[in-house]
């Protein structure tokens, strides 16, 4: 299988889920970029990873790397994506896409410009129940879609001590849970739904912190195919989660139930079966053996699936995957929605109409 070089840009998911699914996925890791030569040396050797580098322009240039994978805070992926395009390499970048939807437009036009692969990573695009959920829908088993619910409550901020990314709260850095988490939902439901013609939302703060960006949103929408919908998520609630994701069609209804897709109609309800197309691979071994119980294949199973998506891309090889990836067209359109939703918030939830 050829290799095809890559850099990782970020040492904390960077390399908790990056490097292993590259590797998984049949490229070559052949170097971090980070801005701690410290801490980048010491990640290098963690995970095997031959070179490290403070500078992104001297990494591409030393390796001969083809693709450059960005896991840094959102206000700084505008940056790095276009010194990364500017030297012909190939770009997966994080999610939220950019700081804003001016920054994503001209990260969209400048790959388009050097004719590189370019993707987002929204890989629960792969989570087989979501993507057998949106199969269900296209295959027409509820009708006409009409209603969306998607409602999460979520432990993950409500203690304040907790350990975590620093940028989610740093509104600075373009953090929030709405960047953090909702921009995976909202790239979800137009994988689902097609795109949105109108929102209004709130953005607000649950768990007792003051003076920091969001850890909860809620959203009403109504997309450009006429189904109704809401898109609600709350980072900063004590107690086990809770997860809502339904859609009410003319003909039946279908929904998740504990990683389980069910369909119900005029003839009863039944599980729907997950072909071997939407199955996730075994998670591959952590380099640091220490660490392997952070491995959650909830994220490392679909974030190889979307790196074999990337390198088919690349090789325009066969073997394509049985779910659209997500490119920077698609991050430019979610960060439009995020941009309508901040719009919305800062306007008492006014009704924002998206072009």
């Amino acid at each position: 299988m050829e290799k095809i070089k890559a850099i990782v840009v970020g040492t904390g998911f960077g390399c908790r889920i990056h490097v292993p699914a590259l590797r998984a996925a049949g490229f070559e890791v052949a170097a971090l970029v980070g801005r701690n030569e410290e801490r980048l040396q010491r990640k290098a050797a963690e995970n095997a990873v031959p070179e490290f580098f403070t500078d992104l322009g001297e990494a591409i240039g030393a390796t001969g790397a083809k693709l450059v994978t960005i896991a840094t805070t959102p206000n700084t992926h505008a940056t790095l994506a276009h010194e990364a395009i500017a030297q012909g390499c190939h770009v997966l970048c994080e999610k939220p896409f950019a700081f804003n939807a001016n920054e994503g437009e001209a990260l969209l036009q400048a790959a388009e410009q050097a004719g590189v692969i370019h993707m987002v990573s929204h890989e629960f695009r792969w989570l087989p129940e979501r993507a057998l959920f949106g199969q269900a829908i296209q295959e027409g088993l509820i009708g006409e879609p009409r209603f969306l619910i998607v409602d999460q409550f979520l432990p993950f901020c409500a203690d304040p001590n907790a350990r975590l990314p620093r940028w989610w709260f740093d509104k600075d850095a373009g953090g929030g849970w709405l960047g953090a988490s909702g921009s995976h939902l909202i790239d979800q439901i137009r994988a689902w739904l097609g795109d949105f013609h109108s929102l209004s939302a709130n953005l607000l703060t649950v768990s007792d912190r003051v003076n920091v960006a969001e850890d909860s949103y809620s959203m009403r929408f109504v997309t450009k195919g006429g189904v109704e919908g809401s898109m609600q998520q709350s980072a900063g609630a004590w107690g086990e989660p809770a997860t809502l994701f339904r859609c009410a069609g003319s003909k039946g209804t279908v929904w998740i139930e504990a990683g389980k897709v069910l369909v119900a109609n005029a003839n009863g309800t039944r599980q729907l079966s997950v072909p071997p197309e939407l199955e996730l691979p075994a998670p591959p071994p952590a380099a640091d053996p220490s660490s392997a119980n952070r491995l959650s294949h909830f994220e490392i199973g679909p974030f190889t699936r979307l790196a074999e998506a990337l390198r088919h891309a690349i090789l325009g090889s066969a073997g394509g995957s049985a779910v659209a990836p997500p490119t920077f067209r698609d991050g430019l359109k979610c960060m439009q929605i995020m941009d309508a939703m901040h719009a919305s918030a800062a306007g008492g939830g006014s009704l924002q109409v998206l072009s």
